[in-house]
């Protein structure tokens, strides 16, 4: 096994190559992989001027702003779980997530905290049109498609099976199980399940490590998009898909709701656990 690791994303990203032909350079598939990943960091990134995302949130209302396919692929499947979700995965929760210290601030006036569906409406040819003042965060949904670039890459490159994983959000193909552990909440340097992932994603989702205290109230960097309300729970929520994407956006979803057969996981033939 070929096996290398860099920082990327505000986290560590694990690239292992189980299975290739002889005639595979899998260093160089893992350096494809990598710079997958950091395309989807510059495109995606909330506080990089030049992203797509920061250019969106600073366009005014009404006006229309061109992004790569990758973001508008992004934003797409955000819309599509939101809709699924019943409101439940926003990724119009920036304000707030800004507000908490969750995110660094923006040099604009912080708009009101809204449904993603009053922010941004998707037009043909790679089009965003800004609705009304608001600002979108891909960060519980990029991460995720990350991995999956990264794992398309690989794959391209004539990898047969491996693993991308994004600080905990990652993806198994080919022929061969990993074993993969999920932390424990109530102890997050200690393993609460150990698991074999083959052919499928994984993603995990708790307030442990974002938790803090501002203005007297305690906040985190999950949402409740329905409300806009910080969540609190002890818990961690765990969600198996066929992409990474929809693991990341869906940990959310289990996380609000407390319901791990949410009716959103089964429209992409995702399952939960929670912790």
């Amino acid at each position: 096994m070929r096996r290398r690791a860099r920082p990327l994303l505000g986290t560590l990203v694990d690239v292992a190559v189980a299975s290739a032909p002889a005639h595979v350079d899998a260093d160089a598939a893992i350096d494809a992989a990598f710079a997958a990943v950091a395309l989807t960091h510059r495109l995606m990134s909330f506080h990089e001027v030049g992203s797509d995302v920061s250019r969106l949130n600073r366009a005014p209302a009404d006006t229309v702003v061109a992004v790569d396919p990758h973001t508008w692929q992004v934003l797409a499947l955000a819309q599509q779980l939101c809709a699924a979700s019943g409101g439940v995965f926003n990724i119009a929760c920036a304000p707030r997530l800004v507000e908490w210290d969750c995110l660094p601030a923006p040099d604009l006036a912080r708009p009101a905290w809204a449904q993603q569906t009053a922010v941004f409406a998707l037009e043909e040819g790679g089009r965003v049109r800004k609705l009304a003042a608001g600002w979108v965060d891909l960060g519980g949904i990029a991460k995720g498609y990350a991995v999956d670039l990264a794992v398309a890459a690989l794959r391209a490159a004539g990898v047969k099976g491996g693993c991308v994983n994004a600080g905990g959000d990652l993806r198994v193909f080919g022929p061969h199980a990993f074993p993969i552990a999920v932390r424990n909440p109530s102890a997050p340097a200690h393993a609460g399940a150990h698991l074999e992932l083959r052919d499928e994603a994984l993603a995990t989702s708790a307030c442990c490590f974002s938790a803090r205290e501002v203005g007297g109230r305690r906040v985190s960097a999950l949402v409740d998009g329905r409300s806009g309300e910080p969540l609190d729970t002890a818990a961690s929520s765990s969600v198996f898909a066929p992409a990474c994407a929809l693991a990341d956006a869906l940990t959310k979803v289990v996380a609000a709701t407390g319901d791990p057969g949410h009716p959103a996981l089964a429209t992409v033939g995702a399952r939960a656990l929670i912790m």
